[in-house]
């Protein structure tokens, strides 16, 4: 009995090996494949990256007139409103009030400001595009700067899904208002809130003079 044991035994241990084998062999071309697909990915954005600016280079080329300086950040960016007496610009914390719109290379307009409407970003805590979310923070406030974003750092490669096609490179024309802490903004967020649901006498007077004026007239028409 003992001899057949280890005859068993023998067996299901030559047979995990051998299935340990086989497995480990086979992870061998899932590795290799990753990492082949891996350098083509990275050459084809490369590439990409490459045309974009060679295409955002022929822009800045055409148009001598316009200074663009090019950002660390991989944009390029031109002033139409500067301000030169503030220091300050917005940093993570504040609260940025300000206008945008969108154009392609061409400068046929994708957004407009009216499409966009006046944005409230809480800088560096909110999902925005990351050539905006850099771009913001290297204005003061009442500038006006028009950015030129490559794709990677617009929409990439699956666009905005509704107007921004794949892997579409962007002008961007922001104004930026304001911008104040997020505490301050807090506190008059809860201001408002209070002053809507305790107007003042001098207010609450004026409404009821408008409601009675209101019944008046519809009484006389």
């Amino acid at each position: 009995m003992n001899y057949r044991k280890l005859i068993v035994l023998a067996f299901w241990v030559t047979l995990f090996i051998t299935s340990c084998k086989q497995s480990q062999e086979a992870r061998k071309p899932v590795s290799q494949a990753s990492g082949s697909f891996m350098k083509k990915s990275a050459e084809r954005n490369k590439k990409l990256i490459a045309s974009e600016e060679g295409r955002i280079d022929s822009l800045i080329k055409s148009n001598p007139k316009i200074k663009y300086l090019a950002s660390t950040k991989g944009y390029w960016y031109t002033y139409i409103t500067a301000n030169t007496i503030d220091t300050l610009t917005p940093k993570k914390g504040d609260v940025a009030f300000f206008d945008y719109e969108i154009k392609d290379l061409q400068g046929r307009i994708i957004y407009s400001e009216v499409e966009l409407k006046p944005q409230t970003y809480a800088v560096d805590k909110q999902n925005i595009m990351t050539g905006l979310r850099e771009g913001i923070k290297i204005m003061h406030k009442n500038e006006k700067i028009t950015f030129l974003f490559p794709s990677h750092i617009a929409y990439g490669y699956h666009g905005d899904t509704k107007k921004i096609g794949t892997n579409q490179p962007l002008l961007c024309t922001v104004t930026l208002h304001n911008f104040i802490s997020e505490e301050a903004f807090k506190k008059e967020i809860l201001l408002r809130a209070t002053n809507a649901a305790n107007p003042t006498p001098n207010q609450e007077t004026v409404n009821r003079t408008k409601s009675v004026n209101k019944i008046k007239d519809s009484l006389t028409n």
